[in-house]
């Protein structure tokens, strides 16, 4: 059996082993519409509690004062999340501040490293905009794969241009939709690093690697060379994608503070009116069969709560995003449904 064919899904979602939903909500959903849904969630799943507690919140308000200790509470956390919100921020911040020797070398490297794509993509210079930087590496990657298919088009090697056909297939088809994906995603967005994400050149490595070892003697010069430029490109690939996912990393941790900031503010102020102008007594009658009283506490704390709740949105795509990139190179740390075991003897 030939393991090549034995290979994971173009695109993450499919390679993921969780369902559908999941990986949208942890990923693709925009963060804001989760944070709403996150709202929905804990505004009814309170009604709900209230709906089916034996005790009612206007008796235990009789006895005691838990709505004056909920609000206390969440203003308190309120403040220490406005402190978590400014320590990120400093984080980040302090990873673009240093002396000027530090910048220099951050420089050279960047420089360097451009010059290392544009002379693989055959070009003066590279694209500066990073969906166009991406887009044309990726290209770059299509083209040598091209061309090592006809380096060895000339093989007395059946099985090695039989491998080899099915490989190039596979890594131009892909390159194509993810060059598609790319076309006007802007950065910032996550369109960008999703189609990077997609483009899983960790096992295209593996795949050329493993047809150079198994097929090293039916390899001319022309098609050692081919090969040699094909994993260059899918190298580059690489260090780019890790590049711009450091750097959404840390465009996202600066969105989540802004956003923090601004629904900190109204559910601060809906806290302390709970605590300053809120009377229970003076809250009379029942809707939809809840006593008002469990609406407006219910809809106050889930105000309250929005600024936890879009922090826990964030956090769900960047420590997915995290966990399935964590290795760098043909490494699959994850479940992945590739199909077939790999005959290794091949």
């Amino acid at each position: 059996m030939s393991g090549d064919g034995s290979q994971p899904s173009d695109t993450m979602a499919e390679r993921s082993a969780a369902s559908t939903w999941k990986h949208q909500l942890l990923l693709n959903a925009n963060r804001w519409v989760v944070t709403v849904g996150l709202m929905a969630f804990v505004f009814v799943g309170l009604l709900v509690v209230a709906r089916l507690s034996p005790v009612s919140l206007r008796a235990l308000v009789g006895t005691s004062d838990p709505i004056g200790t909920l609000f206390q509470a969440l203003t308190t956390a309120l403040i220490t999340g406005v402190t978590l919100v400014v320590t990120i921020n400093s984080l980040v911040l302090s990873q673009e501040i240093g002396a000027v020797e530090d910048q220099r070398t951050r420089l050279e490297g960047a420089l360097e490293f451009r010059e290392n794509v544009g002379g693989s993509i055959d070009a003066p210079i590279s694209p500066p905009e990073p969906a166009s930087f991406v887009q044309a590496i990726v290209a770059a990657s299509e083209e040598r794969a091209l061309d090592f298919r006809e380096a060895v088009s000339d093989s007395q090697d059946a099985d090695l241009q039989e491998r080899v056909d099915d490989f190039v297939d596979n890594l131009t088809t892909h390159a194509e939709s993810v060059r598609a994906d790319l076309d006007d995603a802007q950065f910032g967005t996550y369109e960008v690093v999703k189609a990077a994400l997609d483009y899983n050149y960790s096992w295209k490595i593996f795949r050329t690697r493993r047809i150079r070892n198994t097929h090293a003697d039916s390899f001319t010069d022309e098609a050692r060379e081919a090969y040699d430029d094909l994993l260059e490109s899918l190298k580059l690939f690489g260090l780019a994608r890790e590049h711009f996912k450091t750097l959404y990393f840390q465009w996202e941790l600066i969105n989540l503070s802004r956003a923090m900031m601004y629904v900190a503010v109204p559910s601060l102020i809906v806290t302390m009116s709970m605590l300053l102008f809120f009377d229970s007594n003076a809250v009379i009658g029942v809707f939809l069969g809840v006593d008002l009283l469990v609406w407006i506490v219910a809809l106050a704390a889930t105000i309250a709560v929005t600024p936890f709740l879009l922090l826990i949105a964030f956090i769900l795509r960047i420590a997915t995003m995290a966990q399935r990139t964590l290795a760098i190179g043909p490494f699959i740390l994850r479940e992945s449904g590739r199909g077939e075991e790999i005959d290794w003897e091949q």
